[in-house]
């Protein structure tokens, strides 16, 4: 890859100002004793994304996890200003989404505490007990306060059926719950996400209560998905009057999911103007101006590629007039924060493998680099000159850092995890850059076992990551850590091959219609390049990759043997099965083809046609509530192999989707990867 960024970014004005790269290279010497294990990952504290008030305290959850039990506990953490040391503000144990009062006299959350479904509460910051809002039978997420202090919003989940009778949607719930009838039935295309199926009917609204629990439904009579994943994006208006929301606009059968920016009525009246329906991509993320005057949102141009990179766009709320500013930026941007003048925006954005801290200023639209090294999220902005964020490394879990706004040096402000990592004895981890695809740069990181030597020769585990529209980051990584797979004593590549995202669109959509070719070649050329290093014994490779990275390795498995040992999780074996995931409106576009038309076309980039060459061993994972890959395609690319009499092992979680987030299983999981691995690699 090339450093030169205006190669990378050609129509954008960047200026580096006071960036301080953290370096991607420690000695073991410096964490400690003893090489990492899988039930490491699983003592650290996960930290969440800071939360500041207007009188400079700061909010965050702390998740902690029980090994024994499978079991996990939330608590909200307190600092009064940024020089604090940080103390536990609750302990209900299953407490999130911390949001502060306009005047930072109070601190809303949610809680299970009561046993049920999450409520609302609300506690004093400087001491006192925390109150109970809400009593409703669905669960509450997504507080936000208004304006005034009076009353907050929040997003529940709701049978359609909901007038306002609390009493009767608890009826309708219990009733589902109790039938002994468990057919599961459909019309529509989107009918099951991730884990969960959409076929109960319900859907997500925002409701607004007073502190007295007074609750009012903001959208009687809708039927609209909000988020698959993760919080409904929303924000309030200054005055108080208006929400804009991003909800999708499409109706049943959902042929494809387009999510616009609505402007709702906070009167109840259920009033709502979709002000992006002249784009058919998505729109998300809606922002109020602090003047009140603005909406900045995120959008997308293309309905077929997810990876589309997301614009800033400016909505004039006096003159409906819209302006897109960073179409010429080759940056997708996320989690992007008005300065208190309205003239600047900050904002986090995947960049050359990492994900930076960036502004850009509203007159000259100049994009300037605040912080580079590692990956970086959750931004805050602090009094006036500060930025606080979330930063991680592929050594070091999550901490909250402070970074001031024209840049420097990061100062850390927690240091929950510090004595577990001191424990740890990790190899070092670089960034190289190879020659690829049609000599192509490609970057790649490398990470490196303990106690590393040059001058020996060790076995090569190459990652292969999802998306295929993703990066491997510089980050701590609970599900593929990089540092645990090095451990037994390999050297661990992490290519971000073609279709990554964070090197341009350009990059990223190159493999779009043609998964295989591009990526299959910058690994390949990956595995050339460090085959010549006189410390990587090329005839000990092995190759591993979830979803996309598991279809990968499928592919590789039907054009190469040399690799002495497979890896596949979650992976797409046969594309056909893809029509049975839980999106597939992308599918045609992203195979080009589909098996009602240009099925030959597809076939040609399918694994599943080329199952007479496999040869190398294959270790399969799958979980049966995967909905985004489905089960059936570890079984097959499993079973194809056993009927060839092929070398192969099967791990089947029944209670696991894409992911495996139980700790017990996770623990497991590493254990069968070692065993496998060291059963083709080790000498």
């Amino acid at each position: 890859m090339n450093d030169n960024y205006e190669q990378i970014i050609p129509y954008m004005k960047l200026k580096l100002i006071g960036t301080f790269l953290f370096l991607f290279v420690f000695t073991s010497s410096v964490f400690g004793q003893r090489v990492i294990e899988a039930d490491d990952l699983w003592k650290m504290e996960r930290i969440g994304a800071p939360q500041v008030s207007s009188q400079g305290a700061i909010a965050f959850t702390v998740t902690n996890y029980d090994i024994s039990t499978n079991g996990s506990n939330t608590t909200i953490w307190l600092m009064r200003d940024n020089s604090d040391t940080p103390r536990m503000f609750t302990s209900g144990g299953s407490d999130g989404n911390p949001v502060f009062s306009p005047d930072g006299n109070y601190l809303a959350f949610t809680s299970r505490r009561g046993g049920g479904p999450a409520q609302l509460y609300v506690m004093p910051v400087y001491g006192g007990e925390a109150k109970q809002i809400t009593n409703i039978p669905v669960a509450v997420t997504a507080p936000k306060w208004f304006p005034d202090g009076q009353r907050l919003a929040f997003s529940s989940t709701v049978h359609p059926d909901y007038n306002g009778d609390w009493d009767e949607q608890s009826r309708i719930m219990q009733q589902q719950r109790d039938s002994r009838m468990t057919a599961k039935v459909t019309e529509n295309r989107i009918y099951r996400h991730w884990d969960r199926w959409l076929t109960h009917g319900m859907y997500p609204r925002l409701f607004s209560t007073t502190l007295d629990g007074e609750v009012v439904d903001l959208m009687p009579n809708s039927q609209q998905f909000f988020a698959m994943m993760g919080a409904p994006g929303y924000d309030i208006s200054p005055d108080g009057t208006e929400i804009a929301i991003s909800a999708n606009a499409t109706p049943p059968p959902y042929e494809y999911l387009n999510y616009d920016i609505y402007l709702l009525s906070t009167d109840g009246s259920g009033d709502m103007v979709n002000i992006t329906e002249h784009n058919p991509a998505n729109d998300t993320s809606p922002s109020y101006s602090p003047d009140g005057r603005f909406i900045m949102y995120g959008k997308q141009r293309s309905t077929h590629f997810y990876a589309d990179n997301v614009r800033l766009v400016v909505y004039d709320r006096h003159t409906g007039e819209r302006e897109v500013l960073t179409e010429e930026i080759d940056m997708s941007f996320s989690n992007w924060n008005w300065s208190e003048d309205g003239n600047t925006i900050f904002f986090s954005a995947q960049d050359r493998g990492m994900t930076s801290v960036f502004s850009f200023d509203m007159d000259s639209r100049e994009v300037s680099e605040v912080f580079r090294g590692g990956s970086n999220g959750g931004l805050a902005l602090y009094h006036n000159d500060k930025i606080l964020f979330t930063h991680t490394t592929f050594e070091r879990p999550a901490e909250i850092f402070s970074i001031n706004r024209s840049g420097g040096t990061p100062v850390k402000l927690t240091e929950f995890n510090d004595e577990r990592i001191s424990e740890l004895n990790y190899g070092r981890s670089e960034s190289i850059t190879y020659k690829g695809a049609n000599d192509v740069d490609v970057q790649m990181f490398m990470v490196y076992p303990p106690d590393f030597d040059e001058n020996k020769e060790y076995p090569l585990v190459m990652m292969i990551h999802g998306g295929p529209h993703g990066i491997f980051g510089d980050q701590f990584h609970y599900r593929w850590n990089a540092h645990l797979f090095a451990a037994p004593g390999y050297v661990v590549a992490l290519p971000n091959f073609h279709g990554s995202t964070s090197f341009g669109q350009e990059f990223a959509e190159s493999i779009h219609g043609n998964h295989a070719d591009l990526p299959f070649r910058d690994i390949m050329k990956a595995a050339d390049y460090l085959s010549e290093r006189p410390y990587v014994d090329g005839s000990r490779m092995a190759a591993a990759g979830g979803s996309y990275g598991g279809y990968m390795v499928s592919w590789i498995a039907g054009h190469t043997d040399r690799f002495s040992a497979l890896v596949n999780h979650a992976g797409v074996y046969n594309i056909m099965g893809q029509f049975a995931s839980d999106v597939t409106q992308h599918r045609v576009q992203a195979y080009s083809g589909a098996p009602w038309d240009g099925l030959d076309s597809m076939l040609r980039f399918n694994p599943a046609m080329f199952a007479e060459n496999f040869e190398t061993p294959m270790l399969v994972f799958h979980g049966e509530l995967d909905y985004r890959v489905p089960v059936l395609q570890g079984l097959e690319v499993y079973g194809v192999y056993k009927g060839k009499g092929l070398d192969a092992r099967l791990v089947y979680f029944p209670d696991e989707n894409h992911w495996i987030l139980s700790a017990q299983n996770s623990i497991y999981w590493y254990e069968e990867l070692h065993n496998w691995l060291e059963r083709y690699l080790k000498d």
